[in-house]
């Protein structure tokens, strides 16, 4: 007797050793209670008696809704049900996002003895994962490798993928492998036939249905997705302009061949930030640390200087933010990602939260300076600018003053932000000059600490104030044989919470022997 036949035989009067337990695991948008309602008319449809429960997760991401669903017997009317799982009591359990597999997996939900995991690979992101400043994201391996020892049969595949690629969303896609994995007793067929009676989306639903069925089935006869060429700009514009990028780019060739990939990353960054100027004072400010760098290291201190040098120059002020949200290609990409057809409209609300400083951080490089000495100046541009706004960017009247800020790069280097990154940039380079000196290591992790700033309004000031308390910790260690490895620690320290009470942990440990 095969396990399957087990499962769905009654064993003496005991019908509850013979409900089928199906649990499903999604988030908002995947369509886990359209699935649901496919599986239970499925049941119906054969006969069966089922009862499908659900309990809602929290919305933004910060949990899954568990929809549960037992199928009674075939040949009993009555059977008694439970309204929701229980650890190492589930049959089938699929997962519409990979981390949700492995919170199943440590629920118990998933067992080696009876548990079919349904799941796929692709992911969406939770809340905790994207509040932590650094990589919060969690590891898919680990998740992998628990799957494969917890559940008797694993089954995978980015269904997410499946389904978009025939136009419709992952709970057709789920179906599928439902329906391929055997482990209902129900006939492919029967699946069908419930998704044309739900009469939405019928033909697009029926294609996903085939992919994910395919993937389980077939696997090896599911096409990979081609590897994604790596992206050519072409750049194009007025004759005497392409001459001088051209001998921009030809600067590059003189660098460490480890580096340029890297610099030439960042000499189109920064040359779109501002123009071929700032790029060719990128290059000087790199080629000053490739006259230092030798083979010995890899060349590693060009690269890193490569990588954030380039996002030091090009900081996020409210002219590049407007600029980038007003962007052709950035109006294109949104119509991509929602699917907009050409007879449809789609409106775009920005949201904008202004304040004091990003004003006064547009004026005159002096004048600026002057108001951000005054607290009264301060507190009246608070008061006027400081409060969110939304900005509908698909009409005229939002659009054209963010085109005009956006419009404004000229005036950039002019301004008091300017001068106040400049000023910081320039410290920065002369921090990892000093360190250079005595060591090579310690000064690769002070470039590396620039990845601390980031973003721009209260993100940026966050991320500056952790910056310079990293460096201050970096002066305490200095001379010391593991000073770099204390500056490593120190930088994912500050990358763990936006608090930073992580970071200052790191820090009283260092006082500890230092003071």
């Amino acid at each position: 007797m095969t396990r399957h036949e087990m499962l769905f035989t009654p064993q003496g009067n005991d019908s509850a050793q013979a409900i089928l337990k199906l649990v499903i695991m999604a988030v908002g948008g995947q369509g886990g209670g359209v699935l649901t309602n496919w599986v239970e008319a499925v049941a119906r449809a054969e006969g069966r008696a089922v009862q499908a429960t659900s309990v809602a997760g929290v919305a933004q991401r910060t949990g899954a809704t568990i929809y549960y669903i037992e199928i009674g017997p075939q040949g009993i009317d009555a059977p008694i049900f439970s309204l929701a799982p229980a650890g190492g009591d589930v049959d089938v359990l699929v997962a519409a996002e990979w981390m949700e597999a492995g919170r199943a997996i440590q629920r118990g939900f998933v067992t080696p003895d009876r548990t079919t995991l349904i799941a796929s690979t692709h992911r969406a992101l939770a809340v905790s994962e994207k509040m932590e400043p650094g990589n919060g994201i969690a590891s898919a391996e680990e998740v992998m490798a628990a799957a494969e020892i917890a559940a008797q049969r694993l089954l995978v595949a980015d269904m997410e993928k499946l389904a978009v690629d025939q136009g419709s969303v992952i709970s057709a896609s789920l179906l599928g492998a439902i329906a391929g994995s055997g482990a209902l007793p129900f006939k492919a067929e029967a699946f069908r036939d419930a998704i044309r009676a739900s009469g939405k989306g019928v033909e697009a639903s029926l294609r996903a249905f085939e992919a994910g069925l395919a993937a389980v089935t077939e696997p090896t006869k599911v096409e990979a997705a081609p590897e994604a060429p790596k992206p050519q700009t072409a750049i194009t514009g007025p004759t005497n302009a392409q001459t001088t990028w051209e001998a921009l780019t030809a600067r590059i060739a003189a660098l460490p061949e480890p580096a340029r990939d890297m610099a030439a990353a960042g000499l189109q960054k920064v040359v779109d930030f501002q123009d071929a100027a700032y790029g060719a004072t990128y290059l000087d400010r790199l080629d000053r640390f490739a006259a230092k760098d030798n083979d010995a290291h890899g060349f590693e201190l060009t690269k890193e200087a490569a990588k954030y040098i380039a996002n030091a120059m090009a900081y996020d002020d409210v002219i590049r933010v407007a600029d980038r949200k007003t962007r052709g290609a950035r109006s294109a990409r949104i119509d991509g990602e929602m699917g907009k057809g050409e007879a449809q409209v789609l409106q775009l609300t920005e949201f904008f939260h202004p304040r004091a400083e990003e004003i006064a951080g547009l004026l005159p490089a002096k004048l600026g300076a002057k108001i951000e000495n005054s607290p009264k100046w301060m507190a009246r541009l608070d008061r006027w600018f400081n409060k969110g706004r939304r900005i509908r960017t698909d009409t005229l009247r939002g659009f054209i003053p963010l085109y005009i800020i956006g419009g404004l790069r000229r005036w950039r280097l002019k301004t008091r932000r300017h001068a106040v990154e400049a000023a910081h940039l320039d410290a920065w380079l002369t921090t990892v000059t000093h360190h250079l000196t005595t060591d090579y290591a310690l000064a690769v992790e002070t470039l590396r600490c620039r990845r601390l700033i980031k973003g721009y309004s209260d993100t940026h000031a966050r991320g500056l104030s952790k910056f310079d308390r990293v460096i201050d910790g970096m002066a305490l260690v200095a001379g010391r044989d593991d000073a770099a490895d204390w500056a490593r620690r120190l930088r994912e320290a500050a990358l763990k919470d936006e608090a930073g009470k992580t970071l200052e942990g790191a820090l009283q440990t260092i006082r500890s022997f230092t003071s």
